[in-house]
């Protein structure tokens, strides 16, 4: 059963990150008491919530997915509760503006409680996601009169949300969408269909906010036409109340991979005359508006690789430490230690470089304005490897996750295999992780020159410097960093040369260039750890935890940080076989 990791995550945000000192020093935050005292709390009390009430229900959601009855969709037993367990403990709007329902807290505590869902029931966990990212798009481009109808009531876990992007045959390109949305007095009249909404329907919550992407009749042709639109399940009553049904209707579940218990959905948008809808925005801006949301989607899929892969070790652990195979517990073979040290070694990282951008994020939003456009920047750069290199890391501990159980893990009745089949699509949507290379390589380093991945960098280096300058463990630690930074160096100039010259090759290259910086990062973050956690031990803290803490950022850097030898070399080709093979061979 999930136990929510709770002395790895404080240890991230209060020691390393320092979060009381980083940002609840902030005005947006200084009378929140953000700090060790309030960490303690929220962690406490969400990991009971994750691990009592959500953990259970993993396995209950994926032998009873939901279904689509009549134009109604049924979601597994046990999910209305919990949803509305969720939203009384305040959750659903921890890191939203008071003013509308929220908390107020520091995306980091939302962060932290984005990895305890997924961890427990990443199914479940979505409905979460997608209403605060809805939330986040309307409170960036909506309408004064929109946002007070519609905020509090999602900040609070009255309401759900969704986004409604994908339609058949379109898939990323959503320039040739056929959904249409014609004027029709104050709102518009939408109408359409819509495939693989998440959470699209269920009786769970009173209402349903939709965001819907649709053209106007005269919008412009592709992508510069496209406009955002906010369609309700039930209209709202000036008085607030909730009035009749709109003309939007779920058609059918599809049947998943995994994450059965989320309710993917599609949705039937106007078949009996048009669905009322409401602009978001301004016309023919959707996307830009869109954007907000998955943004924030990006970074909790991230989040969804991690706590999968944590759900995965820890019942690989468990299972490990009972099965006996040649008269010792299989823990104690070699290649079992191996993969499961590559798991916790990887979650940790994941958790650090996930956890210290949620910093970047509130600094970007609160911190001193002199430093919000550096922190935006970076938190750009970020969004795309926390989401591409963290979904493919996600898929392949859950895969060794199985291969701890053996042929038990094949099988059905022990869940290892769900935590695979539930994390197999985060490198899809969202982007699939295709698009998130594309776009760190032709958005992210094209637009500056590489300026804000040249600061990152050095950053890394000075740090590196540091360690080996400590001697003993960190100095290996030091040393593998300082030599995975240099490598990066050079694949960061010889992807921008592409850019100028080549850029078929370097959008070969993107792929790898993601996922080498991914370990990079994930790397010097753990090394961050190990340094906090050494002057601890060298203060006389003979904490079992700090010891860890040194060993596993020293098995990292010595058998996962090397990975990026191999994908720098894979950069430095990118234009060789690759460009030159004929498609027609393959």
């Amino acid at each position: 059963m999930y136990r929510a990791p709770l002395e790895d995550m404080r240890f991230v945000i209060d020691e390393v990150l320092r979060v009381g000192e980083t940002l609840g020093s902030l005005p947006r935050f200084e009378e929140l008491g953000v700090g060790e005292e309030l960490t303690a709390a929220l962690l406490d009390e969400g990991g009971k919530l994750a691990g009592e009430v959500l953990g259970p229900l993993r396995r209950v959601g994926d032998m009873n997915p939901a279904r689509c009855e009549d134009q109604k969709v049924h979601i597994s037993p046990g999910y209305a509760e919990a949803l509305q367990q969720l939203a009384q403990g305040g959750w659903f709007g921890i890191s939203a503006d008071a003013e509308f329902g929220g908390q107020g807290l520091p995306e980091l505590y939302g962060t932290a409680a984005s990895e305890m869902w997924n961890g427990a029931d990443m199914a479940f966990a979505l409905a979460p996601f997608l209403s605060s990212g809805a939330a986040l798009a309307i409170a960036s481009h909506a309408s004064d009169e929109l946002k007070a109808i519609y905020l509090e009531k999602l900040h609070t876990g009255e309401w759900t949300g969704t986004m409604n992007l994908t339609e058949s045959g379109a898939g990323s390109d959503l320039g040739v969408m056929k959904t249409r949305a014609v004027p029709n007095g104050d709102h518009y009249l939408i109408s359409g269909q819509k495939i693989y909404i998440t959470w699209g329907d269920h009786d769970a919550v009173d209402n349903i906010v939709h965001l819907v992407l649709a053209k106007l009749p005269d919008a412009p042709e592709g992508s510069s036409g496209i406009s955002l639109f906010l369609v309700p399940k039930f209209l709202v009553n000036a008085d607030g109340s909730l009035g009749e049904r709109n003309d939007v209707y779920p058609v059918s579940t599809e049947h998943k991979l995994g994450i059965h218990g989320s309710p993917t959905c599609v949705m039937a948008f106007g078949d009996d005359g048009g669905a009322v809808g409401y602009l978001v925005g301004e016309e023919n801006r959707g996307l830009t508006c869109m954007f907000t949301m998955m943004n924030e989607a990006r970074l909790k899929v991230g989040l969804q690789g991690l706590g999968a892969s944590e759900g995965a070790y820890q019942q690989a652990l468990a299972y490990a430490k009972e099965r006996v195979q040649g008269g010792v517990p299989i823990i104690e073979h070699p290649d079992v230690k191996r993969m499961l040290l590559t798991m916790k070694a990887l979650n940790e990282a994941m958790r650090a470089l996930a956890y210290s951008e949620a910093v970047t994020m509130d600094l970007a939003h609160y911190g001193p304005e002199s430093d919000r456009v550096a922190s935006q920047a970076r938190i750009d750069l970020m969004i795309p490897v926390i989401k591409g290199w963290m979904t493919e890391v996600g898929v392949e501990l859950t895969s060794l996750g199985v291969q701890v159980h053996g042929g038990m893990g094949y099988v059905e009745e022990t869940g290892a295999a769900q935590y695979l089949r539930d994390v197999r699509i985060t490198p899809i949507y969202e982007g699939t992780n295709g698009i998130q290379a594309a776009d760190l390589v032709g958005r992210k380093l094209g637009r500056d020159g590489g300026t804000a991945m040249g600061i990152v960098i050095e950053e890394i280096r000075a740090d590196a410097r540091t360690y080996i300058d400590a001697g003993g463990e960190l100095a290996i630690v030091g040393k593998a960093l300082e030599s995975a930074a240099a490598l990066h160096a050079s694949s960061t100039e010889a992807i921008l040369q592409m850019l100028a010259h080549t850029p078929e090759a370097a959008r070969a290259a993107a792929f790898d260039y993601m996922m080498q910086t991914g370990y990079l990062f994930g790397g010097w973050q753990l090394a961050r750890g190990a340094f906090v956690a050494q002057a601890a031990l060298t203060a006389g803290d003979d904490n079992d935890f700090y010891a860890r803490k040194v060993a596993t950022a020293t098995f990292y850097a010595q058998s996962i940080l090397p990975r990026c030898e191999g994908y720098a070399g894979a950069v430095a080709n990118a234009g060789g076989a690759l460009q030159d093979y004929p498609v027609g061979w393959l």
